[in-house]
């Protein structure tokens, strides 16, 4: 990969460009499952337990990705390892619309959940590196990456109902759908060379001449930074069973097509607001202060479309939950930075990310056997608030560590 000076490139240009790995890593290749879940369990005729585990395997397969991502890194760096696993997650992607039997189909999640990780840890860390060089907008730069998040939520959900309206005739049409983003996730990663070229391993501090030292997680403070690793554990417990299931709960409640697009829409636009929204928080919270709070706006944001299904109140459930649920996760990356040193910045990322996934591979079939007995989809998401007020509890005790 050719060299570039790290002046090169306007930090805010360089954390949108990379704001589509988090587009594809999480936004495509993730969230837009939601929007074919209730074509392609009425198509297939899956039980709820199983259209959720088709979410779990992508969480087992971004459980799994995000284990080898720190040895990864130290072979590839950074910026291949985000162009590795762009790539790879387009080519799961388009297979997924190849099958129609469930084994094959959790294959491909799973494999997408691999290479989703690898892109989104390795644009974390960038967009870290990108906001220490300019510490003021740090928080901003941060936002903006996860931000990505919204941005392929919102292009799926105004492609995917053009690409099912244009099959509709062809058997299995949802195929064409998963197609379609396959082709997003191929132009998010032509994209991505570019800050792939901005941001060189020279940016690396230098430690004995060898880059990252491979027992460096070891050398965490787990203890200390228990709270905020058991908060954001169950965050991701919690929030995934919302967007999981929730246009399938729209579905049910006699929500129109047009009426879920622009739900869904809305939402991932939150998500792109939510870089500025909540900047300044993430530049001073130091502690588990800003994952406590988001946690909490989180939970109530699940519970509103259990409690009504009056359509301001559901539309203000989504706007409320895409803007913050992402401004979420980068809370974690902001503690990681402010709390360790930049070697650590890495594994310290891996291991909130490690977790996150422990807590999404329970949250959809969970969510999902809850929802096939009595109550349905309503009683899956009184748990997935629970969850979340949960973590907040636990991540309130959480105290910056004095260890830079």
């Amino acid at each position: 990969m050719p060299d570039a000076s790290p002046a090169r490139g306007h930090p805010v240009a360089l954390a949108l460009a990379l704001s589509l790995g988090a587009a594809v890593s999480l936004g495509i290749t993730r969230f837009a499952y939601a929007l074919l879940l209730p074509v392609m369990r009425d198509d297939l005729a899956w039980s709820y337990t199983l259209a959720g585990a088709m979410n779990t395997l992508n969480a087992a397969g971004y459980l799994a990705g995000a284990l080898v991502t720190p040895l990864l890194m130290r072979r590839l760096g950074a910026a291949a390892l985000l162009l590795w696993g762009s790539a790879l997650a387009s080519v799961f992607m388009a297979l997924s619309g190849f099958f129609i039997e469930a084994n094959p189909l959790l294959l491909q999640r799973f494999l997408a959940g691999v290479a989703s990780a690898w892109v989104f840890i390795a644009g974390g860390l960038l967009a870290a590196r990108v906001g220490n060089r300019v510490p003021r907008r740090a928080g901003l730069v941060l936002g903006l990456y996860y931000g990505g998040v919204g941005t392929g939520i919102a292009l799926s959900t105004l492609a995917i109902p053009l690409l099912l309206d244009a099959a509709s005739s062809a058997a299995h049409g949802w195929r064409w759908a998963w197609w379609g983003l396959a082709g997003l996730c191929v132009l998010a990663t032509l994209v991505l060379l570019w800050p792939a070229r901005m941001l060189p391993e020279k940016e690396l501090p230098a430690k004995s001449g060898k880059g990252l030292e491979p027992d460096l997680a070891s050398k965490l403070p787990w203890l200390a930074m228990a709270p905020m690793l058991a908060g954001y554990t169950l965050f991701g417990v919690g929030y995934i069973g919302y967007m999981t299931f929730v246009i399938a709960l729209l579905r049910d409640q006699g929500a129109s097509g047009a009426a879920v697009t622009a739900f869904f829409t809305l939402l991932g636009l939150a998500v792109i607001a939510s870089a500025r929204i909540w900047a300044r928080l993430l530049d001073r919270a130091r502690g588990g202060g800003a994952l406590a709070l988001l946690n909490a706006l989180l939970g109530l944001a699940t519970i509103l479309p259990v409690l009504t299904s009056a359509w301001p109140v559901v539309l203000a459930s989504g706007l409320l939950f895409g803007a913050v649920f992402l401004s979420l996760v980068a809370s974690t990356t902001a503690f990681v930075r402010h709390n360790l040193p930049e070697a650590q910045w890495a594994a310290g990322i891996s291991a909130f990310t490690i977790l996150f996934a422990f807590g999404q591979i329970v949250g959809p079939t969970v969510v999902g056997w809850i929802a096939d007995g009595a109550g349905g989809l309503a009683r899956g998401f009184v748990y997935s608030a629970a969850a979340l007020w949960l973590g907040a509890l636990v991540a309130w005790r959480q105290r910056p560590l004095a260890l830079r």
